[in-house]
Order: C-alpha cells, then sequence, then structure tokens
C-alpha cells in the first residue's frame, strides 16, 4: 500500500476523525502551521480541527503550549520529550481528542547537534503519548512536507489501531 499525498492524507484524516467524533489541535515548530493549513484545505475541517500554535520560537512552547521551561533546558526545544509535552499541551489547551506536537530542524543547517532532517513527532490522546524520531530527506520544504505528511499517515495509523469508545462490534479498545 502506498502513501497517500498531503491532499489526500488530510482528507482521510479528516474523514477518520470525522467518522469517529474526535478532533485535533496541533502544536508545531518546524513545520509553521502546515500541519493545521493543510488539515483546513479539506472542506468541513471544522468539525475536526480544534485548532494549533505555531511555536517556533523556544519561549513559545512553554506560553503558549504548556511545556515546563525545565524540560526545555533539560532536552531543548529538538527532542522526544519537547515533542511528548508539545502533543499533550495542545491537546490540553485546545480541548482536542488528540494532540500533535512536531519539532525539528528543517535546515540548511544543523541546530543543537541535529542534523537537517531531524524531526521528533509527538501524539498524544490524553492517555498514552507516543513519539516517533524521523529521519527526512530534502531541503526544507520537502522536510516540512514530510513531517505533515508522517503526522498524518501515523495519526491515521493510531485511529485504526485504537476502537471508538461505545461502538459496539469494534473488537478494539484503548490502550491505557
Amino acid at each position: 500500500m502506498s502513501t497517500p499525498g498531503l491532499p489526500e492524507a488530510a482528507q482521510q484524516l479528516h474523514e477518520a476523525l470525522l467518522a469517529r467524533g474526535e478532533t485535533v489541535a496541533a502544536a508545531e515548530s518546524l513545520t509553521a502551521g502546515l500541519f493545521c493549513a493543510t488539515l483546513a484545505a479539506v472542506p468541513g475541517a471544522s468539525a475536526t480541527l480544534r485548532g494549533g500554535v505555531v511555536v517556533y520560537a523556544t519561549d513559545l512552547k512553554t506560553t503558549l503550549a504548556g511545556v515546563a521551561p525545565a524540560l526545555l533546558a533539560a532536552s531543548g526545544p529538538v527532542s522526544e520529550p519537547s515533542a511528548a509535552a508539545l502533543a499533550e499541551g495542545i491537546r490540553s489547551r485546545c480541548a482536542a481528542t488528540w494532540g500533535v506536537g512536531l519539532t525539528g530542524v528543517a535546515g540548511p543547517d544543523p541546530v543543537d547537534g541535529h542534523a537537517p532532517g531531524r524531526v521528533y513527532l509527538g501524539l498524544s490522546d490524553g492517555l498514552v503519548t507516543v513519539v516517533h524520531e524521523l529521519d527526512l530527506p530534502g531541503d526544507r520544504g520537502a522536510v516540512r512536507a514530510g513531517a505533515v505528511q508522517e503526522a498524518m499517515v501515523r495519526l491515521l495509523g493510531r485511529l485504526a489501531e485504537h476502537a471508538v469508545p461505545g461502538k459496539p462490534g469494534d473488537g478494539g479498545s484503548v490502550t491505557p
């Protein structure tokens, strides 16, 4: 099975969330709003996209997404713990079912010892937060688009893994 393109992935994500009665919010650093903009391009996205913040500057990760300053000082803004905290913070602050946290290095230069293409993608449902470490190829545009693509596809995967609470006969369950 091939990976859908960005518009197709956004459409699929919207439809999957809509079918479940769920929503998503995103705290975006390296993608600078591209996740939300891509999802918002889908007609009817207001039913599933709660909102998002661009937290390009490190201090905004704290003030807008609720990432603890001590975590940022200890782990840095481009890290697994930061991606997890971004996803958890934005989910909570936007009252969404799902939170997406995207942080990384789009390039062309390394940042804090991370090569261009290094991305940390956090996905949180309020019970479980998963962080994916990615190394994406290409220039700034390709890395940013690839990060959004991965976020949508991996969130679709999480949705497929978990049953919709309260729907009989789906054979699945939410992982605690």
